[in-house]
C-alpha cells in the first residue's frame, strides 16, 4: 500500500521575531502540531530568513544530523570544534552533533538578508564524535538533473551523514520530467518545492505542488517529477521511515 502526506506551504508553522522570519514544516520551537512531528527520521525542515547583521547566538545540540543549505546570501558559522567559516549560496554544510557541540550562526552582511534551509535528521548512531563538513555544489549540474548533495557514504557525491539518507537538488525547465528511484527499501521521499511548480506522479496518482509545498511518499520505489513552470527547483529528501 502506497502512502502519502501533502504539506501545503500555507499550513506550515511560523515565527517572526523581527530579525528572523521562519517557516517550519514540522513542529519546532513554539510551533506544535502532533500530526506534524516528523517524516520518518526527518525531524526539522526550517525555511529561514535572517535579517542583516543578525543571527543565532551560541547554543548546544547533541545526537542530531544538522544540514544547512543557504539559498540567498551568506551565513557565518563558529562552533566548539574550532570551525569558523562562511557558508555561501551554493554551499551545503553538515554537522553531526553526536556527543555534543555548541555553535553560532549569523548573517555577516549588513545590507542584505540571508535565506536558508536548516534540516535535522535523527542519526542511526548515538553519541558519535562530533564532526563538521562543508562543500560547494556544482550548480550547473542541477540543470534538468537531480544532483546528489548528501548520502551515507563518505566516498559518494555530496556531504555524508550518520543516516541512510540521500538528498538531491534539481532545477528544471518547464515540462522537463525525470524519475527518481529510491535507493533503500523502507525509505520514504519528502519532495519540497524550492521555487516554481511541479507535478509528482506516484503509481499513476498525480499531485500538483506549488512553491514551498511538500509531498511525502512512502511504501513506493519510484516517483516521477515534472516541472510545470520555468526555472523550477526541487529538493528531494530520501529518508528511513523507521526512527531507531
Amino acid at each position: 500500500m502506497i502512502n502519502s502526506v501533502l504539506h501545503k506551504a500555507n499550513t506550515r508553522g511560523g515565527a517572526d521575531m523581527g530579525w528572523l522570519n521562519a517557516k517550519h514544516s514540522f513542529s519546532f520551537s513554539n510551533y506544535y502540531d502532533p500530526k506534524r512531528m516528523n517524516f520518518g527520521v526527518l525531524r526539522v525542515l526550517n525555511d529561514d530568513i535572517i535579517g542583516a547583521g543578525t543571527g543565532f547566538g551560541t547554543h548546544p545540540h547533541d545526537n542530531m544530523e544538522i544540514i544547512t543549505i543557504p539559498t540567498e546570501g551568506d551565513l557565518a558559522h563558529k562552533d566548539s570544534m574550532g570551525n569558523g567559516t562562511t557558508i555561501k549560496t551554493g554551499d551545503i554544510q553538515v554537522m553531526s552533533a553526536g556527543t555534543g557541540i555548541q555553535h553560532s550562526e549569523h548573517n555577516p552582511n549588513h545590507d542584505k538578508v540571508t535565506k536558508l534551509f536548516q534540516i535535522w535528521l535523527f542519526p542511526n548512531k548515538q553519541n558519535v564524535t562530533p564532526r563538521y563538513q562543508q562543500i560547494s555544489l556544482n550548480n550547473d549540474a542541477k540543470k534538468n538533473n537531480l544532483l546528489q548533495i548528501l548520502s551515507p557514504n563518505p566516498d559518494d557525491a555530496g556531504v555524508w551523514i550518520h543516516q541512510d539518507a540521500w538528498f538531491h537538488l534539481g532545477n528544471f525547465d518547464k515540462d522537463f520530467s525525470i524519475d527518481y528511484q529510491l535507493k533503500r527499501t523502507g525509505n520514504g521521499i519528502y519532495a519540497f518545492v524550492v521555487k516554481g511548480d511541479f507535478s509528482i506522479e506516484n503509481n499513476e496518482e498525480i499531485q500538483l505542488l506549488n512553491e514551498k509545498d511538500a509531498l511525502g511518499v512512502w511504501n513506493t520505489s519510484k516517483i516521477t517529477i515534472k516541472a510545470t513552470s520555468e526555472n523550477s527547483e526541487i529538493l528531494l529528501l530520501e529518508v528511513p521511515m523507521q526512527v531507531n
